[in-house]
């Protein structure tokens, strides 16, 4: 895909979701791999509201920045995402409510943060890790990533929001969106004595779509 197209579609998601109120203010930030091995990220400091596509930064193959304007602060966190997960096409960071409480919650399982709930979940974004607090852009957060040694594709980090990781832009936004909304289901089925799905559940949806769930 040619990067005028990439820059047109970073900012059509962006703008979808932060119309639809998972992410506000200039908070979140996207990356996505061009066909140069290279990234087109959106700026620091701006809202996903109000993305202009000439002025998203440009890394080369090598990592340099070499166009537009000045990256998010959480291009670490990116980087790591696309170290560990040969297959990421593309990264997706919001501060979408319902993941951020989870995030905070002190019961929340750190080993799996937002419940199976349904097979979506399982399909679509996995298990997902919760990650220590970290202060926004801290290299500590991309160690943290590689920790992980690409095991999982979504995160969850404590106080702050969750980061997804996919094969391109739409399944990126797609799976974040299938995060939020189980975070939602998780929170409102709290002590209503709801049943998760179980090992079993979980086995035949992992065999027929092949995914990750260890």
């Amino acid at each position: 895909m040619s990067d005028s197209k990439l820059r047109e579609d970073i900012c059509f998601w962006a703008q979808s979701l932060f119309d639809r109120g998972l992410t506000g203010g200039a908070s979140g930030n996207i990356s996505v791999r061009t066909e140069d091995g290279g990234l087109l990220v959106t700026p620091t400091g701006v809202s996903m509201g109000r993305l202009d596509p000439a002025r998203l930064s440009r890394f080369d193959a090598s990592g340099r920045h070499i166009s537009g304007d000045a990256p998010t602060k959480e291009m670490p966190l990116h980087s790591a995402f696309y170290e560990t997960r040969r297959s990421a096409g593309a990264v997706v960071h919001l501060h979408s409510t319902h993941s951020v409480v989870l995030s905070i919650l002190p019961e929340t399982d750190a080993e799996n943060a937002v419940p199976p709930l349904t097979a979506y979940a399982v399909m679509r974004v996995g298990k997902v890790a919760l990650l220590p607090f970290f202060v926004p852009g801290d290299a500590g957060m991309a160690e943290a990533i590689r920790g992980l040694a690409g095991r999982r594709a979504a995160v969850l980090l404590a106080n702050h929001g969750p980061v997804v990781a996919s094969k391109d832009l739409e399944a990126a936004v797609f799976a974040m969106e299938e995060l939020e909304e189980t975070a939602k289901l998780a929170l409102l089925l709290r002590g209503t004595g709801a049943q998760p799905l179980d090992a079993g559940q979980i086995a035949q949806v992992v065999r027929k779509f092949e995914v990750d769930w260890d």
